[in-house]
């Protein structure tokens, strides 16, 4: 049996000033045929699980489209018209399929079309009908939509924040196609949309109250008939009807359980509503906090959160590190005119600049002050243990290392980077358990990498387009009511819908 598969993945933050084009899923990856094995085969994505469970049980795995681009701003109507033009020619040439297997984010959104994974999954649909089963990934930040559910046979998202286990659903996703195909299952899927905003600050599924969610989500799947179950916390930074979170129960035939099962878990969700409101840590006291523990200590900068598309140049905690004359203190900037600027005067030179805060106004104005140039670096690194996004090659482009006389350490890249991996700055020389404050710009998904040097963590309410603070944000499209914008109202879980 043939067992197609895709993939299209990138976060739009609808809030940005940039939008996505076809060149950033080109500087990512926009891959077709064997180029998807070659890339994913030995990483800890989903894509690779697929593989893994493909070959291990026989079939014949066909990898048609993958397309991926760094989180950033609404995909524009060109971009996403290119990539489903890309997508129609492949799957015009991929030959009858058996199965299909989709590693799908679930919070794209295009300029023309904002639920954009729903619409290009009704496309896979549309191209191979009914009889066809289409199993999919999912991140836990998707926001889920109705017709998501009814073009799949099953979804299973990633139960881990930071992403650990995208590799683990992969092979989940693909069992699930395996035993559909031999005659042993027949999936039945129920969602359920509490309308529920989980604040990006409460998302870390280690950590109350999502851990408590997840141990009741772990208890369902004990049940007898229960194949798998999620649960989507949102994306807060995409205006989108969808936005919010979200539940999906995926049952052996039985379509009245997994209504069950979802409308249980959602209903979980909203009872616990108040405890998914955020309690924000000004800048002041993230950074007196920070000095007076022992080191080394992470400031997560929550408002320029790049794996939420944000700039990667804020200067908001670059400053006050540098007023303060913060020793052993460590932030990265994306400022590639800088790089430049240190490449032509070379390592040991001095360098007076203005680093950072150029992006936009939202995100500090440029760090000035004078630099020692440390190091120079082509900015290239692997990461070999399981980390947040699931990739194993980064490439944040040509990279200076600058240094202040008070202290303060700059990482600066000519391309935005994720703080997904301490190679980020052991690549360039840096040992991260010599400094006192570590600045990682997110809020969840760097722990992983930062978690092994750093012993204590700081979510810091920091401005920008990433913002904790989602008062900071006009919505126009969003669900309404909504908690917690919206807080005096009833819900009941009764609404739901079941795919057979």
């Amino acid at each position: 049996m043939r067992v197609g598969i895709f993939g299209l993945i990138q976060e739009s933050n609808t809030f940005l000033e940039g939008t996505t084009t076809i060149d950033h899923f080109r500087q990512s990856q926009l891959l077709t045929g064997d180029q998807i094995r070659e890339s994913f085969a030995e990483s800890h994505h989903e894509i690779a699980g697929f593989f893994e469970e493909l070959d291990r049980s026989g079939l014949t795995a066909v990898p048609v489209f993958f397309a991926r681009a760094l989180p950033y701003g609404t995909i524009t109507e060109a971009t996403y018209a290119a990539l489903v033009e890309m997508l129609e020619r492949e799957l015009s040439q991929c030959g009858e399929l058996d199965g299909v297997l989709v590693a799908c984010h679930g919070a794209n959104a295009a300029e023309s079309t904002r639920d954009a994974d729903g619409d290009w999954l009704a496309r896979i649909r549309a191209h191979f009908g009914e009889k066809i089963p289409i199993i999919s990934t999912l991140d836990p930040h998707a926001n889920l939509s109705e017709q998501m559910v009814a073009v799949t046979n099953a979804l299973v998202a990633y139960r881990t924040n930071p992403h650990l286990d995208q590799r683990q659903r992969g092979v989940e996703a693909a069992s699930l196609l395996r035993r559909t195909l031999a005659g042993e299952i027949r999936p039945t899927v129920a969602a359920c949309f509490p309308p529920l905003l989980i604040n990006i600050e409460k998302q870390a599924t280690s950590e109350e109250p999502c851990s408590d969610h997840f141990a009741f989500a772990d208890r369902q799947l004990e049940r007898p008939g229960v194949l798998s179950n999620s649960i989507l916390l949102g994306f807060p930074y995409a205006d989108v009807p969808e936005m919010g979170s979200a539940v999906v129960a995926v049952t052996d035939n039985d379509p009245e359980l997994a209504e069950e099962l979802a409308a249980e878990l959602g209903a979980e969700l909203w009872r616990d509503r108040s405890r998914f409101i955020a309690e924000l840590t000004d800048v002041a006291s993230a950074i007196d906090s920070a000095v007076s523990l022992e080191g080394p200590v992470c400031l997560l900068d929550m408002g320029d959160n790049v794996g939420g598309g944000s700039p990667a140049d804020s200067t908001i905690l670059a400053h006050v590190l540098h007023e303060r004359q913060v020793a052993a203190s460590l932030v990265s900037l994306y400022d590639p005119e800088v790089v430049s600027r240190a490449e032509a005067e070379g390592v040991g030179s001095r360098l007076r600049c203005a680093v950072g805060g150029k992006s936009d106004s939202m995100h500090g104005a440029p760090l000035e002050a004078e630099f020692s140039v440390i190091s120079l670096h082509d900015g290239k690194f692997t990461e070999s243990e399981p980390r947040h996004g699931g990739v194993t090659e980064f490439d944040q482009g040509r990279t200076a290392v600058l240094e202040t006389d008070g202290g303060l350490t700059l990482v600066v890249t000519s391309e935005r980077m994720v703080p997904f991996s301490l190679g980020q700055l052991t690549s360039c020389e840096l040992d991260p358990s010599k400094f006192h404050i570590l600045v990682a710009k997110g809020v969840n998904a760097p722990i992983a990498a930062y978690e092994p040097v750093c012993k204590h963590f700081i979510r810091v309410d920091t401005p920008g387009v990433t913002s904790a603070d989602m008062t900071r944000f006009d919505y126009n499209h969003r669900r309404r009511p909504l908690f917690p914008f919206e807080r005096d109202f009833a819900w009941s879980s009764v609404t739901r819908k079941v795919r057979e």
